[in-house]
């Protein structure tokens, strides 16, 4: 298993990516601890890796709030002697489907100020305890918006490369302290219930129907089809693992070949 013995923190970890990221990691061995702002979902997600086999805690935490982070980490940090991976894939609460014209500032700063906030928050807290040991990796999700002029996106590409942005930048600072730093970058997974809702939205604005769009969209991809969960998921296991030791500071790929590095 490639990540055996390993502590991982997930954020967002009830939401699609997270959850099939903590799926993922608990299956390659990880114990994962599982963190959001819902405790029924977490239960029920917890409940389900430990019935697969895997070992799975969950906490309510606000990744907004620093001492509400603060806390989670030192207390997974003294339970499990160490913190391996933090992963954070939490929500931005963007808004897609119309032009920035007809959006208020504070809506389109959103997404923005929930990224730079939770990221900074989360990867600091993970930094201190995991500096202590001389290794880790800190993680993160951002999409094909960041790197692509895309209309009717609100502030969500914007907030995408803000992500990346800060991932670069903090590889810079940690790696000294044999922390590395990765981000995948996905085109959007169409089984995902939130990138299916932006799908729909963009399909309308478009005129014509949500297969179609879809169908289009697949076709511009070098694979002709776009990523689904597990195979996000799964790129997520091999970053975090020992057999990617060499890689930070890197944004991984993983459009099916919409975008090409």
């Amino acid at each position: 298993m490639l990540l055996e013995n390993k502590n991982a923190v997930v954020y967002g970890a009830a939401g699609a990516v997270g959850s099939a990221v903590a799926r993922a990691f608990a299956r390659e061995g990880a114990h994962v601890f599982l963190a959001g702002r819902t405790a029924s979902t977490l239960e029920a997600l917890a409940g389900e890796i430990r019935a697969a086999g895997g070992n799975a805690d969950f906490v309510v935490v606000d990744a907004l709030d620093e001492q509400s982070v603060e806390s989670f980490v030192s207390s997974v940090a003294q339970r499990a002697g160490s913190i391996d991976i933090s992963f954070n894939a939490i929500g931005l609460e963007d808004d897609q489907g119309q032009p920035l014209i007809e959006m208020t500032q504070q809506r389109f700063v959103l997404p923005v100020n929930i990224a730079l906030t939770s990221h900074f928050y989360t990867a600091n807290a993970a930094t201190r305890h995991m500096a202590k040991n001389r290794s880790g990796v800190i993680m993160a999700i951002t999409a094909n918006a960041a790197r692509t002029a895309q209309a009717n996106m609100g502030g969500f590409g914007v907030a995408c490369a803000a992500i990346e942005g800060f991932c670069r930048q903090l590889a810079a600072e940690v790696g000294r302290h044999g922390i590395r730093v990765v981000c995948l970058r996905s085109s959007g997974s169409p089984d995902a219930p939130g990138v299916s809702e932006v799908l729909n939205q963009h399909a309308a604005n478009a005129g014509i129907s949500r297969q179609e769009f879809e169908t289009r969209f697949a076709a511009s991809t070098l694979l002709k089809r776009l990523p689904l969960l597990a195979e996000v998921a799964n790129v997520a296991v091999l970053m975090a693992s020992d057999l990617a030791s060499p890689i930070t500071g890197a944004v991984a790929n993983v459009t099916c070949g919409e975008l090409v590095d």
